[in-house]
């Protein structure tokens, strides 16, 4: 009882302190209200967020991290692998590996041994030239890459320069044996093989298993099929303390050679058909141009020359800077993979494709005749006493779907793609003009995608192009003018925006040799031939248009009358594609051979020829001919 007193005096003594403190203070008690709880809520809010993005950004970049930290505890020594051999169809090896040795600055020792920097710096500089800034710069490259792998200095150290290495005997710099990718074959497979570089910082970031003293593929069949031709090193761990002395040492993994790649390329006709182009262009006097064959029967790339080709060995060594400077600035692109990067204007190569097209559509028949004599009139809308005139390449005379494939009428394909022009009183062409409604931009549009036009073909090759169909939608929303028929006329003779890429074009024609089946191009040997688009249905078509291109090798006035003396019967189509506002002219050869049961269909390309499609078929002539007397005919 005396307790529970006590206890209420104290808790009326609190009561008045407090009460008297509030009237001196002045201070008036108030309800809080919600404002300053929703601003903590709002601070709290803000820390959670900035956590868990820096926790997501982190784990984003676990592989760096991870990296890292087992460089801070474990040194790892890669026993390198050779990539895998790359072999023609017939078991030449294309591409090989050569021991090599490599030398090499260890930064982990090198940044831990201050009293080693000096007389290491001094030491590179006399034996590679590389003077200590540059060096500086490597390690600060290299830490941005791969904290613990060692730097390269050269590639390939010669007898002189390992003597004085060893003679050294510094611990911060070391000679590791390696391999080397050698390409004995020549400019002649360069652009098909590509070539292998030591990878980059951007190489490292969009693939972490990589370190700093890989090589990978970066262009052509070394880069797509890098992942299988690529060895796995073998790996050694030496784990350290704090103080940097090694524990332990174990092998982690044995190296492992890469997979070997055998090719559907025939090493023997890439290296005729890369000297016959070359020759050509010499005589000539230009530079650029190109040549696919393929087995018309399963898509199977024969061959496939670039030119002007490149020694890709420079790519793999060291102190080949300039000459890599040198390909990199050349306005000629030896770089460039013209066969399915390079976009082209087809010139009258496309009209085959018409001819199956405007058959099967009901638009003309093979023995409808259209008379050229050099032009097609078309009248102006606003004023008749000015008609536009669209030239044909020659006077034509009257030609059926034959005589106009083998003597390549312009004004033939103006009239079976657009349609006849307005009819006028009087006419202002041949009657025999009139009366054709053609397929119209809408139909061919249909049938270039139907050939696979307008998308890439599958080819196992990097960086291939899907080409360019034009539509009316696209020059009104590019260019704000409405399609015309002048359009139509340009891209029925493949000129105007109609692009295309080399690949593409021998694709489709491959299609008209086989009777319609269009495959997928492949260089892998060990590949299945793939169907892309199956358009046999169309065999009567096709049929027919197979007669102009034979037409066009045996007719006096076909443009490849000149190959009519062959031992076989072949087949073409040629073409000039008119370029830079018509100041040069693009020259085209595609074809097969034998017509009745075609082995091969070949592709003669070359940039601003002297005269058109006439420059393209000597190359190819030669090569059906070499095909034929050392492939088909010892088959036999």
């Amino acid at each position: 009882m005396l307790r529970r007193k006590k206890q209420k005096k104290i808790i009326a003594f609190e009561e008045s302190l407090n009460d008297e403190w509030n009237r001196d203070a002045g201070v008036a008690e108030v309800p809080l209200g919600d404002r300053p709880f929703l601003y903590l809520g709002i601070a709290i809010a803000v820390i959670v967020i900035a956590v868990a993005v820096e926790i997501i950004s982190l784990g984003a970049d676990g592989a760096y991290y991870t990296a890292r930290a087992q460089a801070n505890v474990a040194q790892l020594k890669e026993t390198p692998a050779p990539r895998g051999i790359i072999y023609d169809r017939e078991g030449d090896v294309l591409a090989d590996n050569k021991a090599a040795f490599a030398a090499m600055l260890d930064p982990r020792e090198f940044l831990q041994n201050e009293n080693l920097q000096t007389s290491t710096l001094a030491a590179i500089q006399n034996i590679f030239g590389i003077a200590p800034d540059g060096v500086w710069s490597l390690i600060n490259q290299g830490s941005a890459q791969d904290f613990a792998a060692p730097i390269v200095l050269s590639e390939n150290v010669d007898p002189n320069q390992l003597v004085n290495l060893e003679a050294l005997n510094l611990p911060t710099l070391t000679v590791k044996s390696d391999f080397e990718r050698d390409y004995p074959a020549g400019p002649a497979f360069s652009t098909v093989l590509g070539y292998v570089s030591r990878v980059n910082g951007d190489d490292i970031k969009n693939n972490p298993a990589l370190s700093g003293n890989d090589f990978i593929g970066k262009a052509g069949l070394e880069a797509f099929y890098d992942s299988t031709l690529r060895g796995t090193p073998g790996v050694d761990v030496s784990f350290r303390n704090a103080q940097g002395n090694v524990l332990t040492k174990e092998m982690k993994s044995p190296p492992v050679i890469g997979h070997p790649l055998q090719l559907t390329i025939d090493g023997g006709l890439q290296s005729y058909f890369y000297s016959q182009m070359q020759s050509d262009l010499a005589r000539l006097g230009r530079q650029v141009g190109l040549g696919i064959a393929m087995d018309p029967q399963t898509g199977a790339v024969l061959s496939l020359v670039d030119l002007p080709g490149f020694d890709n060995n420079v790519f793999s060594g060291s102190g080949n800077s300039a000459a890599i400077q040198s390909l990199l600035s050349s306005p000629d692109k030896p770089l460039f993979d013209r066969a399915v990067s390079g976009l082209y204007n087809p010139g009258s190569t496309i009209k085959p494709l018409d001819a199956v097209a405007a058959l099967h559509e009901g638009v003309i028949d093979s023995t409808r005749a259209i008379f050229s004599p050099g032009y097609l009139m078309v009248p102006d809308p606003y004023n008749s006493s000015t008609p536009t005139r669209y030239l044909d390449w020659r006077y034509q005379g009257s030609v059926n779907l034959a005589a106009a494939l083998a003597q390549s009428s312009d004004v033939y394909f103006y009239i079976v793609g657009g349609g006849s022009p307005p009819v006028t009183t009087p006419l202002i062409n041949d009657p025999s003009d009139y009366g054709i409604s053609g397929l119209g931009i809408g139909r061919l549009h249909d049938w270039w995608e139907k050939f696979g036009l307008g998308k890439p073909t599958g080819i196992d090759l990097p960086g291939e192009a899907s080409g360019f169909l034009p539509t009316p939608d696209w020059k009104q929303k590019k260019m704000g003018t409405p399609w015309l028929l002048g359009d139509t006329y340009n891209v029925s003779i493949g000129q105007g925006d109609l692009l295309l890429t080399p690949i593409q074009l021998l694709d489709y024609i491959g299609a008209i040799a086989n009777g319609g089946t269009i495959y997928r191009p492949f260089l892998n040997a060990s590949s299945t031939p793939s169907v892309n688009e199956d358009l046999t249905s169309l065999l009567p078509e096709i049929k027919q248009v197979q007669q102009g291109m034979r037409e066009t090798v045996t007719s006096p006035q076909g443009t490849a009358y000149t190959m009519d003396d062959l031992p076989f019967p072949s087949c073409a189509k040629t073409g000039s594609a008119q370029i830079k506002d018509n100041k040069e002219e693009d020259a085209f050869f595609v074809g097969y051979a034998p017509c009745d049961n075609p082995k091969i269909a070949i592709l003669v390309l070359i940039e601003n020829s002297k005269q058109g499609s006439l420059n393209a078929v000597p190359v190819a002539k030669d090569v059906l001919n070499w095909y034929y007397e050392n492939r088909i005919k010892t088959k036999n």
